[in-house]
């Protein structure tokens, strides 16, 4: 080279006494100081603000890094680049050092959510599919090894070309935290933060790989896809439901008293009392497979000592008229509308309150 052209080389080369990183914007995560045609003069000022680092790199090798404070640099605050440099203890020249700015402020609000529904293995419904969503916030933790492993060594890095694979890596790592939790999922859905705290154990040490610290981790809410939910809201009813056949005789029950009044009331009753307890007697053996299982019949008892004979049974005849009768007398009354005093069935109106009947 000429003499000119390395005086006009000198001469273009410029000489930086102070850097300092003050356009920090929403969601950049890593910049790249610019170094073109510049030199750091020895020993120059390093300002690094409240969550900020920074670090010095040399032709691609990560040397010193900075947290918040005011530095002043030279051998003795760069002892890693003086060593990739091979500077003595007196070198006091210009140097060329790339410099990248990290924020490690934390990046709140980023959401995470399961695409499509993640199945796994449930103790009450055997395999389900399951979705959730939710919140979680990180910083920046290790500068070096982010810039190694996350954002390169280019001009900006963002929070948007790294989320996408955070969140993938939290719907991956909850299936294995479910599954190793053993924790049903109606105590999943009743004990949200302790389901976080659980998934939260999991992708911490997948973060920190990537220099990120995960500072919070939140489940909004777990669900179950809509065919699912409706079978649950069905066996939920059924258990509200409880007994089916003690069910079905308190409603015969409660209906008594109005069929009675009304024309064949005690046979509607009798009829409908025992398909009430046949159904509940079907719907109870469909509901628990063993009763439908044949029983072997228990051994035959020994014979018992003869029992003294009881007294003659009131004839047949005397019987019947008696529930005959019973039946007439009943029959000839009925309810008040109004008030359901018993009163005659010709009575037009009723003795107690007057009302018209029917």
């Amino acid at each position: 080279m000429a003499l000119g052209d390395q005086i006009k080389s000198f001469i273009k080369k410029q000489f930086i006494d102070v850097i300092q990183w003050t356009d920090q914007q929403d969601g950049l995560l890593a910049y790249r100081y610019p170094m073109q045609d510049f030199e750091i003069q020895n020993g120059a000022k390093l300002t690094v603000r409240e969550s900020q680092a920074a670090m010095f790199v040399n032709e691609g090798r990560c040397a010193d890094v900075f947290g918040p404070g005011l530095y002043t640099l030279g051998t003795q605050t760069l002892p890693v680049l003086t060593n990739l440099m091979n500077w003595d203890k007196m070198f006091a020249s210009p140097f060329k050092s790339d410099v990248f700015y990290f924020s490690t402020r934390q990046q709140v609000a980023q959401r995470w959510g399961t695409a499509q529904a993640v199945t796994i293995r449930d103790k009450d419904f055997g395999a389900v599919r399951l979705r959730a969503f939710g919140v979680y916030s990180w910083h920046i933790e290790n500068p070096k090894m982010f810039l190694t492993k996350v954002s390169g060594f280019g001009e900006a890095y963002h929070v948007a070309d790294v989320e996408p694979q955070l969140r993938q890596t939290i719907v991956g790592r909850m299936s294995d935290a479910f599954a190793e939790s053993q924790i049903p999922f109606l105590d999943m859905a009743a004990n949200l933060v302790e389901v976080g705290d659980r998934i939260k154990a999991s992708v911490l040490p997948v973060f920190a790989e990537l220099g990120i610290c995960l500072d919070q981790f939140v489940v909004e809410n777990l669900s179950l896809p809509e065919e699912l939910q409706k079978f649950l809201d069905t066996r939920v009813g059924m258990n509200m439901i409880g007994n089916m056949q003690q069910y079905t005789q308190f409603q015969v029950a409660q209906s008594m008293p109005i069929a009675a009044a009304n024309e064949g009331g005690i046979a509607g009753i009798g009829v409908g009392l025992g398909a009430g307890l046949g159904f509940g007697q079907q719907f109870a053996q469909a509901m628990n497979p063993q009763a439908q299982q044949p029983q072997t019949p228990p051994p035959a008892p020994a014979p018992a000592p003869p029992a003294p004979q009881a007294p003659p049974a009131a004839p047949a005849a005397a019987l019947a008229a008696g529930v005959v009768g019973a039946a007439a007398a009943t029959a000839d009354l009925k309810f008040c509308v109004e008030c359901g005093q018993k009163i005659p069935r010709p009575a037009k109106f009723c003795p107690e309150c007057g009302k018209p009947q029917q």
